[in-house]
Parts: C-alpha cells; sequence; structure tokens
C-alpha cells in the first residue's frame, strides 16, 4: 500500500491488497481515501483504483452540447475541468457500492464532505444516471428548471452520444469490433470510440495491436483504459 491511498474496512470483511489492484473482495465493504487525478466528468483515479462516480452520467470528453442562443459548448471538457477544481488540493473519500464489468469501482465521493455527484448535477454538469439510480432525479430536477449547464435547451445525452459514436465506428471497423487496441512501448492501452484519441489512433497488427468488440474483451486479453483525459 502506498502512502497516498488507504483502504478502510467497514464492515467484517476481509480485503486483499495488491499492486495494481485496491479491492478483491466485495466493494460495500472499504471506503477509498486518497489524491485523485481526473479521468473525465463523471470518472477519476485514486491511485491504481478507478472510480466511476455513482448516480450521474457527464457528459463525455469530446461531447459538445447546446446553448441558449443556439450554438455549442465543450460540455465534456467543461464536466472534467469542474471536478479538477472539486478535487485538487487534498484527499477525497469514496464509498464503494458496486463493481462494474470492467473493474471500475463505483462509489460515492465526497470532497471537503461535499457530494462529488451531488455538486456535478447541481450546477447542470451531469445528467443523474436514472437507469442506475434515482438519488439525484430532484437535484437534477431544479438544475433544469433554472436551466443551469446542460439544461440551456435541449442538447444530447451522454448515452446518446456513446450510442450515436459506437454504431458509426461499428460501421466503419473490421468485423465490426470498434475498440482499438494499441501498444505503446511495454503498455496495451484501448481506445473506446468516444476517447480523445480514438481518431489519430491506428492498429498496426505487426505490433500485436488489435480490435476489440467491447471493454470487457479487452480488459480480459490485458489492455487497459487509458489512464487521462
Amino acid at each position: 500500500m502506498t502512502g497516498w491511498i488507504s483502504i478502510k474496512v467497514l464492515a467484517a470483511f476481509s480485503v486483499t491488497i495488491f499492486i495494481g489492484l485496491a479491492v478483491a473482495a466485495e466493494p460495500q465493504s472499504v471506503t477509498i481515501t486518497g489524491v485523485a487525478k481526473v479521468f473525465d466528468g463523471d470518472t477519476l483515479d485514486i491511485g491504481p483504483v478507478r472510480i466511476r462516480l455513482h448516480g450521474i452520467d457527464a457528459p463525455e470528453s469530446r461531447q459538445s452540447c447546446t446553448t441558449s442562443g443556439g450554438g455549442t459548448w465543450a460540455c465534456g471538457a467543461a464536466a472534467a475541468s469542474r471536478l479538477s477544481v472539486i478535487v485538487e488540493g487534498g484527499p477525497i473519500a469514496c464509498e464503494a457500492l458496486d463493481r462494474d464489468p470492467y473493474g471500475r469501482i463505483i462509489a460515492r465521493c465526497r470532497a471537503d464532505g461535499a457530494d462529488i455527484g451531488e455538486t456535478l448535477v447541481t450546477e447542470g454538469l451531469a445528467w443523474a444516471f436514472l437507469e442506475y439510480s434515482t438519488e439525484y432525479a430532484g437535484i437534477e430536477a431544479s438544475a433544469r428548471t433554472a436551466g443551469l449547464g446542460i439544461w440551456q435547451a435541449p442538447t444530447q445525452t451522454p448515452w446518446a452520444y456513446r450510442d450515436d459514436r459506437w454504431a458509426r465506428a461499428v460501421a466503419a471497423s473490421p468485423d465490426g469490433c470498434p475498440i482499438k487496441g494499441n501498444v505503446n512501448g511495454n503498455e496495451r492501452i484501448y481506445h473506446t470510440p468516444w476517447s480523445p484519441n480514438y481518431d489519430a489512433t491506428r492498429i498496426d497488427t505487426a505490433k500485436d495491436e488489435r480490435w476489440f468488440c467491447n471493454e470487457a474483451e479487452a480488459t480480459a486479453a490485458g489492455w487497459r483504459a487509458r489512464r487521462s483525459r
């Protein structure tokens, strides 16, 4: 265990710590604390642990939203930038609630005691992810009524954005498998169609680079998602 990440047992479950794997027990049993690095508007890393904020869905990094005047603004970059401001300067505490199919911990995180997901939804920088939780539905309704951020004008949701990018990438990729498995030195990194470097990434099969049909397949083969936006 490093000096800047700690795992605190909250219930009577054993927790095993490995290099690169911080939780190997029921994720409900732990709180993860440490200095965070932002991945995108709703995902961050504490040491080797990737955390997806519970109950929200922020715009994707490359996503634009509609302004009240009919133009566009970089809502994905704005959400990630705001999250960086929230977590900078000190440790945060994340209550682990679940683990998704890609190994990310789903957690409710707090900075200086404030719920980070709640803050982003309140400021109109994230949607309440109602498919998985209604916890922030009332807060979202208030932000929508006030016309804050993403609620300035009708705009595409991040899940619709991901579906659109995915469909276009499937049509353009070999065998309909759009995830790019890139080899960079000794690292194997995969890029989804909504990743910032996706279009610029070229796959060279001679270098053992390959295409994947989904993130779970890429993870199982030993590739990891990029670490920064």
